[in-house]
């Protein structure tokens, strides 16, 4: 596959600008322009986000867009910009840090904020060269618009350009820049810097920013607030359920982040920064997916409890505005309710259960012990299970046990359950929750070599499946299948 050259009649790529982030002055952020790439190409679109951004048909075939979206000129109206951010990474205070690739190109009058990655150097790009190579920006196109058709929250992808311009990693490889999108860019690690700065007057500016933009409900008057009309408290409180919200989702389906630095933690609790993530293959509750986590920091099962720590770094970082350290510690205790009970909520989804009661939740424990004693599968496993739910053949799901003694033991306790349901309405139920496909590691690697020859059409076939995660697209069978042997010397580390 190859997009269709640009054309000059194609329409104008002429946005509604406002002014959003960049109103909160210089102290956050340096204007900058991209720095240009030679001879950009388009890799990949993605036409719902070209929607949801209200972009003109035919779009992609402008010249105009092509050179703007690659960093090589500046839309009409647009300020590019850098923000400046600081954060915990890996546990460990790493002082001020900041967009070091990404460049912010501004607001879209519809609430949306369109980003570079991989556009140059910033102010904050740290000794590196502030740019993206072809293989990590495939992954994380792929990736944002997966997770959006899992029903997961995310920062989106609107394209990918590629350039023949080389950049050395491990080794030499084509520089190519994300167009990213998303409500705000804004992390935990904006407001650790203002606190660790003593800026308490930029600080306050920022909590009151995101507060009037997006958690407007934490100005609510002191008669209806437990946090006594403290509108910070109250957005620490809401950033805490947000975040536990998506824990609970990305360990439903079986999501590792790889990098839960706090600066890789949005504000708005979006899924944000896609570099060393995976999906499961087989149920390994401590899988490490990020070969530069040597002491596995960031393996699956701990993503919940980082998510709490980072919660708590933000926490410090509010402290100021917030003015009582046990008014803090209370906004953030509804985490450890949260959770629990949206992941049980989630299972039992998955289950095709319908009531929230003990019986069902004392099945999740057993049958996440059986999965990992087992290595089964966890994408299969579940889609099995739907259909076997669905057509009453449960065989095909016990052939992926070798103790199967011990998986008819639990299905016998989860026939008992599921008798108690529409079988139809469990059947369907499980089919829009348990996904048919996923961004398996080898399937982004192959999409990736067949890029990197020029052909595409791999990535937009990828791409249409993982639109539709739920839908059965007959003729694809291949994309759900087992990993093959090869696929576990993927190596997928912070280098990108």
């Amino acid at each position: 596959m190859s997009f269709s050259t640009p054309s000059p009649s194609a329409p104008s790529l002429s946005l509604p600008w406002q002014k959003g982030f960049a109103a909160l002055g210089s102290d956050f952020y340096t204007e900058l322009r991209p720095t240009p790439l030679p001879s950009p190409h388009w890799v990949g679109t993605s036409h719902s986000v070209a929607q949801l951004l209200g972009l003109p048909e035919g779009w992609h075939q402008s010249e105009e867009a092509l050179q703007a979206l690659t960093g090589n000129q500046v839309l009409a109206g647009s300020t590019p910009l850098a923000s400046v951010y600081s954060g915990h990474q890996f546990g460990v205070w790493a002082g001020q840090l900041g967009d070091g690739r990404a460049i912010l190109l501004g607001e879209l009058a519809g609430g949306h904020e369109i980003q570079l990655k991989g556009a140059g150097r910033t102010p904050y790009s740290r000794m590196g060269d502030g740019r993206a190579v072809l293989r990590s920006s495939i992954r994380e196109f792929l990736c944002s618009e997966a997770m959006h058709g899992l029903g997961i929250p995310t920062s989106r992808a609107l394209c990918i350009t590629g350039s023949p311009g080389l950049v050395r990693r491990e080794e030499l490889e084509t520089a190519a820049v994300v167009t990213r999108v998303a409500p705000s860019f804004v992390r935990f690690g904006h407001f650790e810097h203002f606190a660790a700065n003593d800026q308490e007057e930029q600080l306050r500016t920022l909590a009151d920013y995101v507060i009037d933009r997006y958690y407007p409900e934490c100005r609510s008057p002191a008669a209806t607030s437990p946090w006594g009309g403290n509108p910070y408290a109250a957005l620490l409180h809401s950033v805490s359920e947000r975040t536990a919200q998506l824990m609970a989702q990305w360990q439903a389906v079986g999501f590792c982040h790889g990098v839960m630095n706090t600066d890789n933690m949005s504000i708005l609790g979006l899924t944000l920064d896609y570099g060393p993530f995976q999906f499961l293959d087989a149920f390994v509750p401590g899988h490490i997916c990020n070969h530069s986590d040597h002491h596995g920091r960031y393996a699956y099962n701990r993503q919940p409890n980082i998510a709490y720590w980072n919660l708590f770094c933000l926490a410090q970082a509010l402290l100021p505005l917030i003015e009582d350290q046990d008014t803090a510690l209370a906004a953030l205790e509804s985490y450890k309710t949260v959770f629990p009970d949206a992941f049980m909520a989630q299972m039992r989804k998955k289950l095709g259960l319908t009531q929230a009661q003990e019986s069902s939740e004392a099945l999740v424990e057993p049958l996440l012990q059986l999965l990992a004693q087992n290595a089964v599968d966890y994408t299969i496993f579940w889609r099995r299970l739907s259909h076997a739910v669905a057509e009453g053949q449960f065989e095909p799901v016990r052939d992926l046990f070798a103790d199967r003694a011990a998986f008819d033991a639990w299905l016998l306790s989860y026939s008992e359950l599921l008798a108690l349901e529409d079988k139809a309405l469990a059947a369907d139920l499980m089919l829009n929750s348990n996904p048919k496909f996923v961004l398996r590691n080898h399937l982004g690697e192959q999409a990736i070599r067949a890029a990197k020859g020029g052909d595409f059409s791999e990535l937009a076939t990828l791409q249409r499946l993982l639109e539709r995660p739920f839908d059965e697209h007959p003729g694809h069978e291949a994309y759900a299948d087992f990993p093959p042997d090869w696929a576990s010397s993927i190596s997928i580390s912070c280098s990108s």
